[in-house]
């Protein structure tokens, strides 16, 4: 079995989405994206800086929209007949959940759509942001990140837990590490999935009953617990809640251990989630699938696992 994964905001760098508009139908399918968005994804991903794409509004429906398009240029068939389990980090839960066809792409980019306006609207009220703290005990770490009033809003395995919290309250943090820990501020504009962001939740749970919501075709883990989503209801649930709740990505690195996936590949805007994998799955071989040219060795991942489980019968792109 492989892991999908698909990343989450601060993944993304100016121009990550050039090398994909050489495919077909890449830009008719961002156009579409953009359009239930009301925004120019193709100029976002090609020609915006880094300033104009690091805005939450942007950003989220980016990321979202470039996971889709990669999934489908890797993927010629419906996930749910490949031996796989998804799972998304932070905005990353949204593609995956529209991947695994609890959501249509159109409702998964209103959704997100929603999401970022809403979040962009709250991160306003109070300068916030996001650092990560890399390295040094994890107990210490969370206890350093309480102490000046933040919030372990990340625990992302491999010695990474990211802190979110006012500016002061970071740079408080920043000034008086703790041993043997890094601080590094993070590219986004907002204390994601702490108590700053609720206005957001607020607004999404308005949104809710509009979205036409289906079971999950393939597994499908909470990035809140790691655990699988066994419906629909409870992915959107797990969708909107994550907002103003922590990220527990080493939870879905540790059921990604229990089931004994042989592989990982992360979708674009790729390189953080296999970075984590790398370091928290040792001997699980990772793919970021950053440009077209990581596709081939995506495939190849898939042809070395159903060498080990001859059973499954897959077709691939």
């Amino acid at each position: 079995m492989l892991a999908i994964v698909c990343p989450g905001q601060g993944s993304q760098t100016p121009g990550f989405l050039a090398p994909w508009l050489e495919l077909p139908s890449v830009a008719e399918q961002l156009g579409a994206l953009g359009e239930v968005v009301g925004l120019d994804l193709i100029a976002h991903g090609t020609t915006s800086d880094e300033e104009t794409i690091k805005d939450t509004a942007v950003a989220q429906p980016l990321i979202v929209a470039a996971g889709l398009v990669t999934a489908r240029a890797l993927f010629d068939v419906e996930l749910s007949t490949l031996p796989v389990v998804l799972a998304g980090h932070s905005v990353g839960e949204i593609t995956a959940s529209a991947l695994a066809g609890v959501l249509s792409e159109t409702d998964a980019m209103r959704f997100v759509g929603l999401r970022a306006r809403e979040m962009a609207k709250a991160a306003a009220v109070t300068p916030t942001g996001m650092s990560a703290v890399l390295g040094g005990d994890a107990d210490e770490v969370r206890r350093a990140i309480e102490a000046v009033g933040a919030t372990a809003a990340n625990v992302n395995g491999g010695g990474q837990i990211v802190a979110a919290g006012t500016l002061e309250q970071l740079s408080s943090l920043a000034a008086n590490p703790p041993a043997k820990a890094r601080v590094i501020p993070l590219k986004v504009a907002g204390a994601f999935h702490t108590q700053h962001m609720a206005p957001a939740v607020a607004a999404l749970e308005e949104l809710r009953p509009n979205l036409n919501v289906v079971d999950p075709a393939v597994p499908l883990l909470s990035n809140y617990d790691g655990r699988e989503v066994v419906s629909g209801t409870a992915a959107v649930e797990s969708l909107v809640a994550q907002v103003s709740r922590p990220v527990r990505w080493d939870l879905c690195m540790e059921t990604f251990k229990a089931l004994g996936i042989t592989g990982l590949i992360e979708l674009a805007p790729a390189g953080t989630l296999t970075g984590l994998a790398k370091r928290g799955l040792p001997g699980v071989k990772t793919v970021a699938v950053k440009a077209p040219g990581d596709l081939t060795a995506a495939l190849e991942l898939f042809a070395a696992d159903a060498e080990q489980n001859p059973s499954t019968e897959e077709e691939l792109a």
